[in-house]
C-alpha cells in the first residue's frame, strides 16, 4: 500500500506539487500520466526517497520490496545472463555463502542456506532471466556476449530485464518501450498483465496503458487525481468532466458579464451605488479564470504533396546493405501514391536498413528501384535530434533548410507543428525532447513530400502529441511508411504490414493481433526447445561459473586492447574535428595571409585521416576476434 499525502515540492525553482494526495493498494496496476514536464518521474524519485518532499509524506507498507529501472546505462565485461543474475542480491548472497559453507563443511549451515533458496525459487532463476532477456529480444548467444559490446539502447533493455526479475512487491517503470521494439513491447505487455504486485508506469503507449492498467493516476495542475479503469475509460471520465467544467465555467462568465455590466452602468449613480457595490464584492467572490488544459491540445498537419501516379517506388530483385553480405535481399516490392505501410519485425532485422533505401540514403547493391524524378520523400529518424545545431533557435535550424522561405512561411510551417512563435525564437538546447521531435516533422515535410518515412516517431511525445500525430497522419494525403513500438499508431493509421525477418521484406497476410499470435507461437516452441535441450545435458552451478570464468579469463587482453584502441579513435577524432573546425575560420584565407599555417594543418589533417584508418582497422580486427 502507498499512500500519499499532502505532498508539496518545488524542484529547480518550479512548484511540481502542492498539496497533492492519492491511495494505491496493494495489487493495483496504475498508469501514471501527465503532460511532460508535469513531474512523473520526479514522483517516482520521491517514492523510491531519492529526493524528499518539501511537506506531505509518502507512506509505504513496512518491508516491501520496490524494483525500478536503474537510471544508468548498465556496462562491464560480465555477459547478459550474470547481469541480470546479480540484480537479486539475496540470491548472489545466498550463493556466496553455500560455497563458504561448503569449504567449511558446515552441514547445518548448508542445509538452512538450502532452504532458503528453495523460498525463494533460486533453482529456476537462471531459466527465469534467460526467458525475461529473450522476450526483450537478446538470443540464446547474445545472453552470454558481454555486456559492454552492445550499445546503450540494448544495455538499457538489459537494465530493464534486470528490474523484472528481481523480486519485488511495487515496480516502478518509466517510459519501459521506449528502447524496446513492437515484439518487445508485445512481450512485456503480456509480463506486465501477469506481474502479481503493486505496479506503476508512465508510458505515452495508450496500448499498453489500456491492456495492463486497471487504474490511473493523473498529474494535472500539481494535484494526483485516481481514475479506476484503463486508459481509454480515464479519457472518457476526464472528457465528461472537462464538459461539465465547460458548462460551469460558461454559467460563470454569463454571471460575471451580467454582474459587470450591472456595476459599469450604475456605479457613479448615488440611487444605485449600495447595489453596485454589492455585485462588485459578488464579482470578487466568483472562481477567476482558467485556461482548460484542453485548450493546449497538440496539433499536427503534414501538407498534401501534388499528386503523382503510382507506383510511387518499384524495387525489382533488391539487395542492400553496407558493404560484404547484404542485409535484406530478394526484394521485390511497390508502394503506391496512397499506401499506409507499417514494416514489423524484431530489432536488428533490417528495418532502418529498409528506410534508408527508401529515403536514398542506401543505394541497392543489387536489382533495380524505380521511383518518378519527381517524388519528394520525408525521412525523420529518432537519431537525427543528435545532428540539430543545439546552438540555433527553432527558427535559425529550419531556415537552413528553407533558404528561400521568408519568416511568415518559415513560421507557418513551425506553427503545423504546434511550435508557437515563442518556441520558434528558443534556443534548441532548451527544447524538449517532444519539441526538438516537433521541430524535425517540420524539417522533413518543408517541401510536401510524396512518402513520408517515420522511424520510431513517437518516442519523445506524448498520449496528446501522437494522438495528434495519428490524426495529421489520417489526414495527410500522401504515402506513409511507420516504424513503430506502438501498437496503437499502427492500428489507427496503416492498413498494411510488411514483415521484415530472413533476411527479406514481405507483405504479412494478417493484423496485428495475427502476428501477436505468430509470435507467441514461436516463443512456444523455442520454450519447448529449450526445455528438451537441457533435460539432454545440464552442466552444474559450478562447471558453468567455471567455464564462464574462463571465457572471460581468455577473453581480457582482447577486451583490453579494444578498449584501449576506442579511446585511441576518440582522441584522433577529437583532434580531427579541432582542426577541420579551425579550417572553416574564413579570417585564415585573407590573401597573404596564413598560408604556411594553412598547409600545415592541412599535412596533419591528412596524417590524423591515415591514422584514424590503421586504428579502425585494428579495432576491427580485435572486435573480429572477440566475436569469434
Amino acid at each position: 500500500m502507498i499512500d500519499i499525502n499532502g505532498l508539496t515540492l518545488r524542484f529547480a525553482g518550479r512548484p511540481l506539487f502542492a498539496d497533492a494526495s492519492a491511495h494505491i493498494s496493494d495489487g493495483w496496476k496504475i498508469g501514471l500520466t501527465g503532460r511532460n514536464g508535469c513531474g512523473k518521474t520526479t514522483l517516482f524519485r520521491l517514492i523510491l526517497n531519492e529526493l524528499s518532499p518539501d511537506d506531505g509524506t509518502i507512506e509505504i507498507t513496512k518491508g516491501q520490496r520496490i524494483a525500478a529501472v536503474a537510471q544508468e546505462i548498465p556496462d562491464g565485461d560480465g555477459s547478459l545472463s550474470d547481469f541480470v543474475l546479480k540484480a537479486d542480491t539475496e540470491r548472489e548472497s545466498l550463493l556466496k555463502a553455500l560455497d563458504e559453507a561448503e569449504l567449511a563443511e558446515d552441514g547445518g549451515k548448508m542445509a538452512d542456506i538450502h532452504d532458503r533458496l528453495n523460498v525463494i525459487g533460486a533453482a529456476g532463476a537462471e531459466a527465469r532471466a534467460a526467458s525475461i532477456l529473450y522476450g526483450l529480444g537478446f538470443s540464446d548467444e547474445a545472453q552470454q556476449r558481454p555486456l559492454s559490446s552492445f550499445s546503450g539502447g540494448w544495455r538499457m533493455r538489459v537494465a530493464l530485464a534486470a528490474a523484472l526479475f528481481v523480486p519485488s512487491d511495487i515496480l516502478l517503470l518509466d517510459e519501459p518501450t521506449n528502447h524496446l521494439d513492437l515484439e518487445a513491447s508485445f512481450w512485456l505487455e503480456s509480463f506486465l498483465s501477469r506481474y502479481t504486485g503493486t505496479l506503476i508506469v508512465v508510458s505515452h503507449d495508450g496500448a499498453l496503458l489500456n491492456n495492463v492498467c486497471d487504474h490511473i493516476l493523473h498529474i494535472e495542475n500539481l494535484k494526483l487525481s485516481s481514475y479506476g479503469g484503463n486508459y481509454d475509460a480515464f479519457e472518457q471520465t476526464r472528457r465528461l468532466q472537462r464538459e461539465n467544467e465547460a458548462k460551469q465555467a460558461e454559467k460563470a462568465e454569463a454571471a460575471r458579464a451580467h454582474l459587470q455590466a450591472f456595476v459599469d452602468r450604475f456605479r457613479y449613480k448615488a440611487s444605485k451605488a449600495k447595489q453596485a457595490q454589492s455585485r462588485l464584492k459578488m464579482l470578487e467572490k466568483l472562481p477567476p479564470k482558467t485556461l482548460d488544459p484542453a485548450d493546449f491540445v497538440s496539433h499536427f498537419s503534414f501538407p498534401s504533396p501534388s499528386a503523382l501516379p503510382s507506383p510511387l517506388i518499384k524495387i525489382e530483385n533488391g539487395a542492400v546493405g553496407y558493404g560484404g553480405d547484404p542485409v535484406l535481399k530478394r526484394l521485390n516490392l511497390r508502394i503506391d501514391a496512397d499506401d499506409r505501410i507499417a514494416l514489423i519485425g524484431a530489432n536488428g532485422n533490417g528495418k532502418s536498413t529498409f528506410a534508408k533505401l527508401l529515403s536514398g540514403l542506401l543505394p541497392l547493391a543489387d536489382g533495380t528501384i524505380q521511383a518518378s524524378s519527381k517524388t519528394e520523400i520525408g525521412y525523420y529518424a529518432q537519431q537525427q535530434t543528435d545532428e540539430l545545431s543545439v546552438g540555433l533557435t527553432a527558427f535559425e535550424q529550419l531556415k537552413t533548410v528553407m533558404p528561400d522561405a521568408n519568416e511568415t512561411q518559415i513560421r507557418a510551417q513551425l506553427a503545423r507543428f504546434g511550435l508557437t512563435n515563442e518556441k520558434a525564437s528558443t534556443v534548441i538546447a532548451k527544447l524538449s525532447g517532444g519539441e526538438k521531435a516537433r521541430l524535425l516533422f517540420a524539417m522533413m515535410s518543408r517541401k510536401a513530400p510524396h512518402l513520408l518515412i517515420l522511424d520510431e516517431p513517437t518516442n519523445h511525445l506524448d498520449i496528446d502529441a501522437r494522438n495528434a500525430l495519428i490524426d495529421a497522419l489520417n489526414d495527410y494525403t500522401g504515402a506513409v511508411l511507420l516504424i513503430t513500438h506502438d501498437p496503437h499508431l499502427i492500428e489507427l493509421t496503416a492498413d498494411k504490414l510488411w514483415l521484415i525477418d530472413g533476411g527479406t521484406c514481405k507483405a504479412f497476410d494478417g493484423d496485428l493481433n495475427d502476428y501477436r499470435a505468430l509470435l507467441a507461437e514461436k516463443a512456444k516452441i523455442r520454450v519447448a526447445g529449450a526445455s528438451a535441450k537441457k533435460t539432454e545435458s545440464a552442466p552444474s552451478r559450478k562447471e558453468e561459473r567455471r567455464a564462464a570464468a574462463e571465457k572471460r579469463q581468455e577473453q581480457a587482453p582482447l577486451r583490453k586492447r579494444a578498449k584501449a584502441l576506442e579511446t585511441e579513435l576518440d582522441r584522433l577524432e577529437l583532434q580531427r574535428g579541432q582542426i577541420e573546425q579551425a579550417l572553416e575560420d574564413p579570417t585564415l584565407y585573407m590573401v597573404g595571409m596564413n598560408a604556411q599555417k594553412v598547409r600545415g594543418m592541412q599535412i596533419a589533417l591528412a596524417e590524423l585521416e591515415d591514422r584514424i584508418a590503421q586504428v579502425e582497422n585494428e579495432w576491427l580486427e580485435v572486435s573480429a576476434q572477440l566475436e569469434e
